[in-house]
């Protein structure tokens, strides 16, 4: 089974799939004019100290002012055991920040909607293997690194890099890396820093003391370690940064570039362009005849599993229990590839064997352990919905390539044909009371139109004898389907 990255460039666009098995996993966007900036670095000033929500709001140059709350000014606790966690009181917002006042912070959640940037003090600086924590003087280790003799070697080596200038977090790709290599990448990240905290110090206003590398260059050092085969770039100026890049950060990996310049579209060679439209719709079909339905709301995404044509061979509970089975894994890889994240609900089709619900849930838990964002599932509900959460950093594919429909405003519903025709109805007689006129002239959309001189015609001629006034339908093909006028005449 190989894996690898397709990488495609059009102007202003840069766009990364992950292909695994010669199945789309993941795909990644940034446009230019909205580059997302989780991970820069800000010298930010304190506009407004809100103690009702233990949170502050901080100018960093952006068009909305960016979020703090008081939990993101904390010192470094992702690697401190969940006891000794408990003893990093959250202090009041108003003792820890004032208006005014100048602070160095980094963005963990781009904007999102109508909310700005999401804030902490935690900075952090990460390179292939390690992430850099200023100020802090422990070692922290991924994870997924499950050899306890790794983590012990891992810990000892890097130790040693520790100093009054910070410590560090072992990422998963240094399992198994050498010395050499991880001493390489601590010198790198202090000098990192070291140039961070120097424009601090030159600068007196807000400014941005430190942007991530571009989509690209992110992926592949985010990629760092996953075994991948090879990484084709369909543009030859990407290509050969990306050589730049990679020989100087990440040499391992400058073999695996591939220059494509073939005469398909790169994302056509694994159906990536089908993929991503399929990624858009509410439903996705199961092999079995089962489907998802995929709800996405500002508060949540819901996940509806139904049996579909699916009649299974045995009896009802081991259809309804492989149905589960088979939507687990198409549930995982959806979270991936529509980077849905926040609170999310999964309503399996009711199970009542026990065991069948505890293997449903293993089933999950497996298929979401390749997912590279942070997950946490609580299990099965009172009312056997499945509660789960996935890390959001960056907005869902769906928000990135779709907006709002003119139409519906973002209902995804529009009213019926009939529930139109009825409130043109009752707008002919509120007119009628607060108007004098001789008749009606009723503008709608083709649609609505028909229905008034055909099926709702004879409605329409009640309404007539009831206010003693002609009304006349005017079809207007430009009208949407809950578009229409009533005018006097």
């Amino acid at each position: 089974m190989t894996a690898e990255l397709l990488v495609n460039i059009t102007p202003s666009e840069t766009r990364v799939a992950y292909i695994d098995g010669g199945i789309l996993q993941e795909i990644h966007i940034e446009r230019d004019a909205r580059r997302g900036i989780v991970g820069n670095i800000y010298k930010g000033r304190v506009s407004r100290v809100l103690p009702g929500m233990q949170a502050a709001f901080v100018d960093i140059g952006l068009d909305k002012a960016a979020f703090l709350h008081a939990s993101d000014i904390m010192p470094h606790t992702e690697c401190v055991a969940g006891e000794e966690q408990k003893n990093f009181a959250v202090r009041d917002i108003a003792e820890l920040v004032r208006q005014g006042q100048d602070l160095m912070v980094q963005v963990v959640k781009d904007p999102l909607g109508t909310k700005g940037a999401r804030l902490t003090t935690d900075i952090t600086l990460p390179s292939r293997y390690l992430v850099f924590m200023p100020g802090a003087s422990h070692v922290g280790v991924s994870q997924r690194i499950e050899s306890e003799t790794e983590r012990e070697r891992l810990k000892n080596v890097v130790q040693g890099y520790c100093d009054e200038q910070g410590g560090y977090i072992i990422r998963t790709a240094a399992e198994g890396i050498g010395e050499q290599e991880l001493a390489s990448d601590a010198a790198f990240l202090k000098r990192l820093w070291v140039k961070v905290t120097e424009r601090k110090k030159r600068n007196q206003n807000r400014c941005r003391l430190y942007g991530e590398v571009a989509l690209a260059q992110r992926i592949l050092r985010d990629f760092a370690g996953a075994g991948l085969d090879r990484i084709r770039v369909d543009s030859r100026l990407t290509f050969e940064q990306l050589l730049e890049f990679t020989s100087e950060y990440i040499p391992d990996m400058t073999g695996k570039l591939e220059h494509y310049n073939g005469k398909q579209p790169i994302f056509d060679l694994y159906d990536v362009e089908n993929e991503i439209q399929r990624a858009l719709d509410r439903k996705v079909e199961l092999k079995s005849g089962g489907y998802l339905i995929i709800d996405q709301t500002e508060a949540m995404t819901t996940v509806d599993i139904n049996t579909g044509a699916f009649v299974g061979h045995r009896n009802l509970d081991e259809t309804i229990f492989n149905t589960n089975i088979e939507a687990t894994q198409a549930i995982a890889r959806q979270l991936r590839l529509r980077n849905l994240g926040g609170i999310i609900i999964i309503d399996f089709i009711d199970m009542s064997n026990e065991d069948h619900r505890r293997r449903v849930l293993h089933s999950l838990e497996q298929a979401l352990n390749k997912d590279r964002v942070k997950t946490s599932i609580s299990g099965f509900s009172q009312l056997g919905l499945v509660e789960m959460t996935r890390k959001r950093t960056r907005e869902s594919i769906e928000h990135v390539l779709c907006g709002d429909c003119s139409v519906c405003k973002g209902r995804g519903t529009l009213k019926t044909v009939e529930t139109v025709c009825y409130e043109i109805m009752r707008e002919i007689v509120r007119v009628h009371y607060a108007y004098d006129s001789d008749r009606f002239l009723v503008y709608a959309s083709p649609t609505v139109g028909d229905a008034l001189k055909s099926d709702e015609s004879h409605a329409l001629a009640e309404v007539e004898l009831f206010v003693g006034k002609e009304v006349k339908v005017q079809i207007e093909p430009l009208y949407t389907q809950e578009q229409f006028d009533v005018v006097m005449m």
